[in-house]
């Protein structure tokens, strides 16, 4: 618990420097950073066995399969982690345990209750959706079991609790469930000579893990600081509690889902369009821009963390716009030695990434890692304008740069082949970024 007393003494002191703030946000990404190069180097593992052992069009339709299932979980599921951060900060500066409760009872139930819809979505539009992907017999009579991978999903409540309490290093060792239990399965599938079944059902174990292990650490933690006032809180109204939560609920939600929704439904548009060896083609480059991704998901997390106790302190403008054009500054420099990396070694790391029979996929990676490394100023931006209350505005963004380029990506995949897919992520990042950064100047200009 003495991560978590730090944590309490650090944002309890209103007078916190910028740099304060900064080095903080950096310490969390530091600790999930801790697991996520663990995790990293897992997941090259069970890359190199999954390419290797199924090939492009096998390996192809194990991401389709996945891909499908995340997407309809991305749009059906009810996150509440951005809802247990900033109500939360309240609730924690004002020392009301059973506020706190009654929000993380309501911010689980909500999310349970859209991660069983979200599970039964993705079964009941499996059969329908499969044969335009390419799936093979077997993958198709699998994927309606394979919709319980959804659970991997559904733990943004407990993610978000233990954001708000400051145990990062917990999130950091999470991040090593699934890649562990991927990489189990993948050894076990090929020393049995098993199929693409196999690894689904491998997959779906490491997913269900993920579920289990975190709502385990956050349970543990919210018992151990909340006591009896968990099981029992005081008689009271979540909406009274904390007002606008249902909206601010529905906003941050979507603009999730609308952030999110381009990387796991191109996946799908290009195995729609170009078959199921394309998309395989096109999940291995996509692999190389994790080194990019990950981190800056990371960061937008940990900097909304710290960036909703400014606002809940009554910080400045000075201090948010300070605080967020820093971060955003340190990621893109960070940045720029993987973006030199694969542009001059393309070739190299296609090769290591899945092998030889994934060369194509070398030069749509070049520019996947640009678009990515263009979309980093996103996160800290959208952290900011959440963080003052108004989601739906970073929504709006993400919906307008969606709905512009989404649509022209089967035109330009018909046109430029797998390039056409890099040429939109490109688009969309640039215009995505633009708006965030201008919405999020305006918007802490009300701060006082």
């Amino acid at each position: 618990m003495q991560g978590a007393a730090i944590w309490e003494h650090e944002v309890s002191t209103p007078a916190t420097s910028a740099d304060g703030r900064i080095r903080r946000i950096f310490k969390g990404l530091g600790l999930v950073l801790g697991g996520k190069a663990g995790a990293g180097l897992l997941s090259l593992v069970y890359l190199l066995l999954a390419t290797r052992y199924l090939g492009p069009t096998e390996y192809g339709v194990l991401v389709l399969v996945h891909a499908y299932v995340t997407t309809v979980c991305g749009i059906v599921e009810f996150p509440s982690w951005q809802a247990i951060l900033r109500y939360g900060a309240e609730a924690d500066r004002d020392g009301t345990p059973h506020r706190m409760a009654r929000l993380l009872r309501f911010g689980a139930c909500v999310e349970l209750i859209g991660g069983a819809l979200a599970i039964l979505a993705a079964m009941a539009l499996a059969p329908l959706v499969g044969p335009h992907l390419g799936w093979s017999a077997k993958a198709q009579a699998f994927a309606p079991y394979y919709a319980f991978a959804v659970l991997g999903s559904i733990r943004s409540t407990p993610s978000g609790y233990l954001q708000l309490i400051g145990r990062f290093d917990l999130i950091g060792l999470h991040n090593l469930v699934q890649p562990l239990v991927r990489i189990g399965g993948a050894v076990l599938v090929i020393a049995c000579g098993w199929g693409l079944k196999s690894f689904l059902v491998a997959w779906l174990l490491a997913a269900v893990a993920e579920f289990s292990v975190l709502w385990g650490m956050g349970l543990w933690f919210a018992s151990r600081r909340l006591g009896a006032s968990l099981w029992r809180p005081q008689v009271g109204e979540v909406r009274r509690d904390n007002p606008g939560i249902w909206r601010f609920l529905i906003a941050s939600n979507l603009d999730v889902t609308l952030r999110d929704l381009t990387g796991r439904i191109a996946p799908l548009i290009v195995g729609w369009v170009l078959g199921p060896a394309s998309a395989g083609l096109f999940a291995v480059a996509q692999r190389a821009t994790v080194i990019i991704a990950q981190p800056a998901q990371i960061l937008g997390n940990t900097a909304y963390a710290e960036l909703t106790h400014i606002v809940a302190e009554g910080g400045s403008a000075g201090q948010m716009r300070q605080t967020v054009g820093k971060v955003a500054g340190i990621s893109l420099l960070a940045a720029v030695p993987v973006v030199l990396v694969v542009t001059f070694f393309p070739h190299f790391i296609v090769n290591l990434l899945a092998g030889p029979a994934f060369a194509a996929a070398a030069t749509v990676m070049i520019v996947l890692v640009a678009a990515r490394a263009i979309a980093l100023v996103g996160p800290p931006c959208s952290a900011a304008i959440a963080s003052l209350g108004h989601p739906e505005q970073s929504m709006a963004a993400n919906l307008f740069a969606s709905l512009v380029f989404l649509p022209v990506l089967p035109w330009l995949l018909h046109r430029f082949d797998l390039m056409g897919a890099g040429f939109q992520a490109v688009g969309q990042a640039v215009v995505s970024s633009l708006i965030l950064i201008v919405l999020a100047w305006r918007g802490s200009g009300r701060l006082a």
